[in-house]
C-alpha cells in the first residue's frame, strides 16, 4: 500500500516508468526541430515579415528536452495515479499547442509571442500562447512542490535531493521566461541576453539528477555522497544567479569580468564532480563484474 501511494506501483519507481506518452511528446519536439532545420537549409530562416524558423528549431528542441527530462523524473514525484495522469495529459496538451504555435506561425511569417501587424487569428494565437506559457509554469510549480514532501524524499533520498536543486534552477528559468515576456524581448541593455539564464536553468533537469544518480552508484561514504550532491546543486544555482545578475546589468556573459568568471567556475565545478562520480561509479561496476566472474 505504501508503494502504491508513492508511485502507483507495488515496486519502487524507476526513470520514465509509465511515461511513454510524455516521452513521445518530447521526441516530437526533436522531429519538429529536424523538420525546421530542413526548411532552413532549403528556404532560409527568415520568413517575411516577422517569422524566423531558426527560432522554431531551438524552441522545439528545447521543449522536447524539457518534456523528456520531466518524463524521467515524474515517477519519483509521489503523485497518485489519477493526479499523475492529469498532469501528464495537461502537459502533453500544453506542449502540443506550443509546438504548433511556434512552428506554424514562424513558417507563416508571424512572431508567435510578440505579434506585430497580425490578423485577429494571429493575435488570438499569441494571446493563447501566453496563457499556455503561464500554465506550463503553474503546473510545474505544482510538480516541483511534490519533491519537497518528506514521504517522497524517502523513495530515493539522494536522487530526490538532486531533483530538488534542479527544480530550484527550473524556477529561475521560468522567472527568466516571464522576464522575457515583460521585457518584450530577450535583450537587456547593450549586450545582456536573458535567453542564457532561461536555457541553462532548464538543463539542470539533466545535469543535477544525473550527478545524484551517479552518487547513488558510487561506493563513497554516505556523507560524502550527500555533500557532493549538495555542492553540485548549490554551485549550479549560484552559476545561474551570477548569469542573471550579469544580464540584469545589461552586459554579455562572455566578457572577462567577475560575474561571468564566477558562473563559469560554478559550472566547471559541477562538471568536475560529475566526472569524478562517473569514474567512481564505472570503477565500482568493473570491480563488481570482476568479483562476480
Amino acid at each position: 500500500m505504501r508503494n502504491q501511494r508513492l508511485g502507483g506501483s507495488e515496486s519502487k519507481p524507476v526513470f520514465f516508468q509509465g511515461e511513454q506518452a510524455l516521452v513521445l511528446t518530447g521526441l516530437l519536439g526533436f522531429a519538429l526541430a529536424a523538420l525546421c532545420a530542413v526548411w532552413v537549409l532549403i528556404w532560409g530562416g527568415e520568413v517575411a515579415p516577422y517569422g524566423d524558423v531558426t527560432k522554431a528549431i531551438s524552441f522545439d528542441a528545447a521543449i522536447g528536452i524539457f518534456i523528456v527530462s520531466t518524463a524521467a523524473i515524474l515517477p519519483f514525484s509521489g503523485l497518485r495515479e489519477k493526479a499523475r495522469a492529469f498532469f501528464r495529459r495537461v502537459y502533453i496538451g500544453l506542449a502540443l499547442y506550443s509546438y504548433a504555435a511556434e512552428t506554424v506561425q514562424n513558417m507563416r511569417g508571424v512572431n508567435p509571442r510578440f505579434v506585430m501587424d497580425g490578423t485577429a487569428f494571429d493575435r488570438a494565437v499569441g494571446n493563447l500562447f501566453a496563457f499556455v506559457a503561464l500554465m506550463l509554469v503553474v503546473f510545474y510549480i505544482y510538480l516541483a512542490v511534490q519533491f519537497f514532501r518528506q514521504r517522497v524524499y524517502k523513495i530515493r533520498p539522494q536522487l530526490i535531493v538532486g531533483i530538488r536543486y534542479s527544480m530550484a534552477a527550473v524556477m529561475l528559468s521560468f522567472a527568466a521566461g516571464i522576464w522575457i515576456s515583460m521585457n518584450q524581448g530577450r535583450t537587456v541593455g547593450l549586450e545582456g541576453n536573458i535567453i542564457w539564464l532561461h536555457g541553462l536553468g532548464f538543463h539542470a533537469l539533466q545535469v543535477i539528477p544525473l550527478i545524484a544518480w551517479l552518487a547513488e552508484r558510487s561506493d563513497n561514504a554516505l556523507h560524502i555522497r550527500r555533500r557532493g550532491i549538495h555542492l553540485t546543486g548549490i554551485a549550479y544555482v549560484l552559476g545561474l544567479l551570477a548569469i542573471g545578475w550579469q544580464t540584469l546589468r545589461g552586459a554579455a556573459i562572455m566578457e572577462w569580468s567577475v560575474l561571468p568568471l564566477v558562473a563559469g567556475l560554478c559550472f566547471l565545478f559541477t562538471i568536475a564532480i560529475g566526472v569524478l562520480l562517473l569514474r567512481r561509479a564505472g570503477g565500482d561496476a568493473s570491480r563488481s563484474a570482476h568479483l562476480g566472474s
